[in-house]
């Protein structure tokens, strides 16, 4: 994946943290990133008290190798992705692209 991907998608998951903090959102929700022994990647978007709260996701399930998978779901308002350890930016991606489809608009 370019460097540039990974960079852009980084960019657009600040701008949307950024625009949930309103001096409340933040003391009690938030994104939490971390690795797990597949190996691969496990991210929690909390969407509690944000537009996303009430838009539907369809979940995602990709496998195309023992390495290359991506799982996606929302459940108890929050968005969890899980991925190869090569998948980190396609995981963002489908997040990002949710809030894009919710917005209308781009992140």
């Amino acid at each position: 994946m370019p460097q540039q991907q990974m960079t852009d998608e980084l960019q657009r998951l600040q701008d949307w943290y950024s625009s949930q903090c309103n001096g409340d959102w933040e003391h009690t929700f938030g994104i939490a990133l971390e690795t797990i022994d597949n190996p691969g990647w496990r991210l929690k978007i909390d969407v509690a008290e944000t537009p996303l709260e009430c838009v539907t996701f369809d979940p995602v399930d990709i496998e195309r190798s023992a390495a290359d998978w991506v799982h996606c779901k929302v459940e108890a308002a929050a968005f969890i992705g899980h991925g190869g350890a090569s998948n980190l930016a396609e995981v963002l991606s489908l997040f990002l692209d949710w809030v894009e489809r919710a917005r209308g608009v781009a992140v």
